[in-house]
């Protein structure tokens, strides 16, 4: 089956600018920052034994770590009394370098297994954090393929985009990189805390006397913090569909010379996420030098006093190494820990803007006893249909239309009129609002849309053809298609010809406008895809439109023979091609308001004789 390049139903063109409904308002926070947190930790369950094992992984490579300051103020003791005692003339006196040397190899040693832990440790953290992201974007993707079509009526391309890869590539970045660093950070902070109380309990109370400092402030600047990650993620979206929207109609924009208007909301754009940018990296950034502030006053406090212990000999200098040493290595983990608290924000804004395309209501679930056509024919009925895109404002408030098996129905009106809507509804595509509509007598909401949507062909005036070959696209139309059918599809649609032109021929790789072929081949291709597919009903609109006059008759032709036997709708917009209709349904603000044959709508001298005779005044042939 062709798919269908949706446009925008009536009624919504005022969602499509750039803060349509569905964006996230610039400014705001988390709107549930603890919910969002631990509903993303939820993620990690499946992974609780390999979890597990990266946290006893990082418990060892950095027990092996800390220890190693302490072992090696033995061996500066060990030096510091060897001097002393050759410097005071002690008898035999001398450095003990075994003792060093030993002291030395232990510290390799440890060094080693410590790195050894921290490998093991990155190497689970990193398939434990691609499982996740890996789940997450396949629970995105079956999500967005459940949605609704009014949710993609309201959403930009570039907005959608920049939720399912950036904001879900910046939880994979945090998850692989910060979480695991968090873990070590902790513990580091921790097993420090311990080895400087074996030294000395003093200097440790002076050393944490400087945390609650560095607690505050982390705490404060990652609060202020949030919002500007927040509205950088969401002027990030915002420029992606600028981009994409721009990108896509490039030649339009150079046509009506829109290019500096264009620049001019890509700066607009990009002077906010620069602006958000800045702010959030400059909060960000404030952390560490804060923290260093802070490290460097509890360095200097615990110099004097440890001076001071070294002289009153209730220390020994080799622990005042190691002591200075764990100062120092004490500040870089909470450092780490201020910085990951500063991610944790910018990822939570993320997931949560992720979460939001995952809690979008759905299409209406399948009916639990489905109905089966065994061989549909093609009836279809239009039974007091009542729609509106807003409950409260409905388009359509009693539809009636019988259609029998093969009769080719054409749909006519004034642009906005709801030709596509109808469409629309007959494919499920939107939920009825009252009335049903039928096929072969079966509603089609007891019907499952798989199974719906497979009874239909589709071509339409807005081409879509997809990244692939030609091959490829044809074959769209139907699963394990052979190469036979899909070159009897070509010729049936007068598009073998100039596929054999190609250089590749049916191998010819289409890009993603297929803008390497001209729009009338475009057209051609996407005919074949609906002869390959042989529906049961048809749907047409103005599928000649884009093809020189001289390929419109083979065209017209092919689709005489393609739907002969169908029931096909045709969308019209010029007149002349749908006189030998057995149905013309003209619709006007939603509502089908005449029906009948072309000869019997001219004879009521209705809407639709104003609409012939207006379109052909100019040519001298009203009737």
């Amino acid at each position: 089956m062709s798919q269908q390049k949706e446009r925008s139903p009536q009624g919504h063109q005022d969602s499509k600018g750039p803060m349509g409904p569905g964006m996230a308002v610039p400014g705001e926070k988390a709107k549930d920052f603890k919910g969002t947190l631990r509903r993303l930790l939820g993620y990690l369950k499946p992974s609780r034994t390999s979890l597990i094992i990266v946290f006893f992984m990082a418990v060892l490579g950095t027990l092996f770590s800390i220890v190693s300051p302490k072992i090696m103020g033995k061996a500066t003791t060990k030096l510091f009394e060897g001097l002393m005692n050759m410097m005071n003339g002690v008898p035999g006196a001398g450095i003990d370098f075994d003792y060093i040397w030993n002291i030395l190899l232990i510290l390799v040693v440890l060094y080693v297994f410590s790195a050894l832990f921290m490998y093991v440790q990155q190497y689970v953290m990193a398939g434990i954090a691609q499982r996740v992201v890996y789940d997450l974007r396949e629970q995105v993707n079956r999500k967005l393929a459940k949605l609704p079509l009014s949710y993609y009526d309201r959403q930009q391309h570039g907005e959608m985009l920049s939720r399912v890869t950036n904001d879900v590539d910046n939880i994979s970045t945090t998850l692989q990189q910060s979480l695991s660093q968090l873990i070590t950070s902790v513990i580091t902070i921790v097993g420090i805390i311990i080895m400087m109380l074996t030294i000395s309990p003093l200097l440790t109370l002076i050393t944490l006397v400087t945390l609650p400092l560095s607690v505050i402030a982390t705490k404060n600047i990652a609060g202020r913090s949030q919002k500007h990650f927040k509205n950088q993620q969401d002027s990030l979206g915002e420029l992606n569909a600028h981009v994409e929207e721009m990108y896509t109609g490039h030649q339009i924009v150079k046509a009506f010379g829109r290019e500096e208007k264009s620049l001019q909301k890509f700066d607009e754009v990009n002077d906010r996420l620069y602006d958000a940018g800045w702010r959030a990296q400059f909060m960000s950034g404030m952390i560490m030098p804060l923290m260093s502030f802070v490290s460097n006053i509890g360095y200097v406090l615990v110099c004097v006093v440890g001076g001071v212990l070294v002289t009153n000999r209730s220390i020994q200098i080799g622990d005042i190494q190691a002591f200075i040493q764990y100062t120092r290595q004490f500040s870089q983990p909470l450092a780490q820990a201020a910085n990951i608290a500063n991610l944790i924000q910018s990822t939570i804004a993320s997931a949560e803007r992720v979460f939001e395309v995952l809690d979008e209501e759905e299409e209406r679930s399948d009916a639990d006893k489905v109905k089966q056509l065994a061989a549909p024919r093609g009836t279809i009925v239009f039974d007091h249909v009542q729609f509106g895109y807003k409950p409260d404002a409905l388009l359509m408030t009693d539809m009636n239309v019988q259609v029998q098996p093969g009769q080719t129905v054409a749909i006519v009106g004034p642009t906005g009129a709801g030709k596509t809507t109808l469409i629309n509804l007959l494919m499920r595509f939107y939920e009825l609002n009252g009335g049903q509509i039928t096929i072969d007598g079966v509603p089609i909401h007891e019907m499952k849309r798989a199974e719906l949507r497979s009874l239909f062909g589709m071509v339409l005036q807005d081409t879509w053809l997809f990244n692939g070959t030609i091959r490829d696209n044809i074959a769209y139309g139907r699963e394990g298609a052979s190469e036979a059918d899909i070159i009897r599809a070509a010729k049936a649609a007068h598009a073998d010809h100039f596929i054999r032109t190609l250089p590749d021929g049916y191998d010819t790789v289409l890009n993603e406008e297929a803008s390497n072929i001209s729009q009338g081949q475009k057209q051609l291709l996407t005919i074949a895809r609906a002869i390959l597919a042989d529906p049961t009903i048809l749907i047409l609109d103005e599928a000649t439109s884009s093809v020189d006059t001289r390929t419109e008759v083979h065209i017209q032709k092919a689709m005489s023979t393609l739907m002969e036997g169908r029931t096909s709708f045709v969308i019209a917009h010029r007149l002349s091609t749908i006189r030998d209709a057995e149905l013309i349904l003209v619709m006007n603000k939603g509502s089908v308001i005449e029906q009948g044959t072309h000869e019997q709508l001219l004879e009521r001298d209705g809407f639709y004789a104003s609409l012939y005779n207006s379109q052909f005044a100019d040519e001298g042939q009203a009737v």
